[in-house]
């Protein structure tokens, strides 16, 4: 088995501080992996303190790692805040036929039920199986096995801590074994060369009971190239959003609608002045992707392609129904 575990940190890397508060305290090398896996220390943060910097230059190091190491797989240990969102962005650039395992814990390495010792040893097996290989980037946790295309953080604190909302997880882990259920999607992505730095700007406009649209206007004014829309139902606006979501299409800013829902599609269904407005108006429905893997797809287009609709028609193929 030749599995390497690149570590970064987070909870499965904190203990109670006399500071106050859980803090990474865990360097890697003292995590509890299997003897004969490799650990190699990325760096030792929580994930709610990472950047797009941060997160890109893990994604260099788990890219060298998959292609050059010889590595059956790869596994990363990730605060559990953020995971979605790095997890995702490594599966948009991860090449088909690899496989990198996520994982963390809900509870500190201290804690008398630590589930990180579980979840390290789930990943190892997840990373090296057959049944998993060519899978690209998964979350792994409480025995189960997530894409990262559909998983997202769902309880605060349980240990079953992500959900892939209409989809499942596409593989169990049993009695040291390996249950696939089904394989994940995986359309053709985008070289890590062709993002960058992840420079242009795309804001997530949360949309509520009476909401006016002034931080659409904000966002436009602070210069955001992109926007998405975390909206009412199946992607539904108030008519203040509706007139500013107008305004950002007439000036050519590209516009992603989300829904707010925790299942079910964002999709364009009703008129006056609803979702069906917003894709008259020219806004992409996203489907099923939760707002912040959008962001992060828009992001990565707009940085691929110098034309928005060259960007919107690159995106298109990985908007899950």
């Amino acid at each position: 088995m030749r599995v390497t575990v690149l570590t970064t940190g987070g909870t499965i890397a904190s203990r109670p501080s006399s500071r106050g508060g859980v803090r990474v305290a865990v360097p890697g090398a003292a995590l509890p992996v299997p003897g004969a896996v490799r650990v190699r220390e990325v760096m030792l943060a929580h994930s709610f303190n990472l950047t797009l910097a941060d997160v890109l230059g893990l994604a260099r190091r788990i890219l060298t790692e998959a292609d050059g190491s010889g590595a059956d797989g790869v596994v990363v240990t990730h605060g559990t805040d953020t995971m979605e969102e790095t997890a995702y962005l490594v599966d948009l650039v991860l090449p088909p036929g690899r496989t990198v395992v996520f994982t963390g814990a809900q509870r500190h390495a201290s804690a008398p039920d630590a589930d990180g010792p579980g979840n390290i040893a789930d990943s190892v097996r997840v990373a090296a199986a057959p049944e998993t290989r060519g899978a690209g980037a998964v979350i792994t946790m409480a025995g189960q096995v997530h894409a990262a295309r559909y998983a997202t953080k769902a309880h605060t604190l349980a240990p079953e801590a992500f959900a892939s909302p209409g989809h499942g997880p596409i593989a169990l882990v049993r009695d040291g074994g390996i249950e696939a259920i089904t394989r994940p999607a995986r359309p053709d992505g985008f070289r890590l060369a062709e993002l960058g730095a992840l420079e242009a700007r795309v804001d997530i406009v949360p949309v509520h009971l009476g909401a006016d649209g002034v931080q659409i206007a904000a966002c436009r004014a602070a210069g955001a190239r992109g926007l998405v829309v975390q909206a009412l139902g199946t992607g539904n606006p108030t008519p203040g959003v509706l007139t500013e979501i107008r305004t950002c299409l007439d000036q050519g800013i590209p516009v992603l609608v989300t829904s707010r829902c925790a299942e079910g599609p964002a999709v364009p269904v009703y008129g006056a002045g609803g979702g069906a407005d917003l894709a008259e108006a020219g806004a992409v429905f996203a489907g099923r992707l939760g707002a912040p893997k959008a962001r992060l797809l828009l992001m990565a287009a707009l940085a691929a392609e110098a034309d928005a609709e060259h960007a919107l028609a690159r995106l298109r193929p990985h908007l899950p129904a």
